[in-house]
């Protein structure tokens, strides 16, 4: 069952096009990741769903509610961790997390107990009466989901949770999203991090330039790319002019070349492998590695777009 549903959703900005009649849907249960660039749209869209921004055509129901005809009533059904920290720096970490409970009109006993339980979970209990001025980054970003979480939501929507912090952080953040989803809720996860949208993720939408260009289990979207290979050359004396013959080859369909590396992208690597070795030879380039990788969501996005994730 459909726990949230996007229809023909447009949002534009001084008459620009930023969300360009984006249509999917989240399951219960189910963690969603929406997939893209900087200035994809993905944080104008998750903004419209919380009923933050209001869209200019389209409809948004969560949990069978409109966000265009009750938005109070749609964000009790919502926790989210938005990608600027919203944080009180001299409060301490259980009157933040306190006083958003406070909103979602949580009161006395199960008040106190949802604060406990929410920085609990997030591994904040040994901090809870300090101030989030002397936290790191990463305990920051872990004290904003105690925070979105603490009242219990249907739908918590995660918007590049993992931004700018360390790496055990980083996975401590991934580890509580699984957790969550098993807890029972559905989770929009976004993210320009293709490796954490593939680790985590039952369904993926990509998003590019206020469209959503594909969507889909991670299987499903590697079969779109299937009849395409990655070849990963590291060599010395990689030189403008082999790159250029590697280029010209016609079963080769795209060159990125990156100081030692080359990636060669086509059909079938069987097909032009010995001739990709034979070109490294005549132009003098010492192979030092040479590795064949299946397709993911990166070739995807490049294939879909001519562009990668992060350019």
């Amino acid at each position: 069952m459909a726990l949230a549903v996007l229809s023909d959703v447009v949002k534009r900005y001084d008459g620009k096009l930023i969300v360009d009649h984006v249509n999917f849907n989240i399951q219960e249960g189910e963690i969603f990741g929406l997939l893209g660039p900087n200035g994809a749209g993905k944080s104008t869209t998750i903004s419209m769903i919380c009923g933050l921004l209001k869209a200019d055509n389209g409809e948004i129901i969560i949990d069978g509610v409109s966000v265009r005809e009750k938005p109070l009533e749609v964000k009790k059904r919502i926790g989210l961790v938005p990608q600027e920290l919203a944080l009180y720096e001299n409060m301490s970490a259980a009157d933040n997390v306190s006083f958003f409970g406070k909103l979602y009109g949580l009161r006395g006993k199960l008040l106190k107990e949802r604060t406990r339980e929410a920085l609990a979970f997030t591994g904040l209990s040994d901090r809870a009466r300090d101030k989030p001025s002397t936290f790191s980054g990463g305990m920051k970003r872990r004290l904003n989901i105690a925070c979105a979480i603490m009242h219990r939501p249907r739908l918590i929507i995660m918007d590049e949770p993992t931004v700018g912090i360390d790496p055990q952080s980083r996975n401590h953040i991934l580890e509580s999203v699984k957790l969550l989803n098993q807890m029972g809720s559905a989770v929009i996860y976004t993210s320009h991090y293709m490796e954490e949208v593939a680790a985590i993720c039952d369904r993926v939408a990509i998003m590019d330039q206020g469209h959503i260009i594909a969507c889909g289990t991670e299987s499903e979207l590697r079969e779109r790319v299937a009849h395409e290979e990655k070849i990963i050359v590291k060599a010395a004396n990689i030189t403008p002019a082999l790159v250029k013959e590697l280029e010209q080859h016609p079963r080769v369909s795209r060159v990125e070349a990156v100081q030692d590396a080359i990636a060669l992208y086509l059909p079938s690597s069987q097909s032009a492998l010995q001739d990709i070795l034979f070109i490294f030879a005549k132009h003098e380039g010492v192979i030092a590695s040479l590795n064949i990788e299946e397709p993911d969501l990166e070739t995807l996005f490049l294939s879909l777009t001519g562009r990668t994730l992060r350019d």
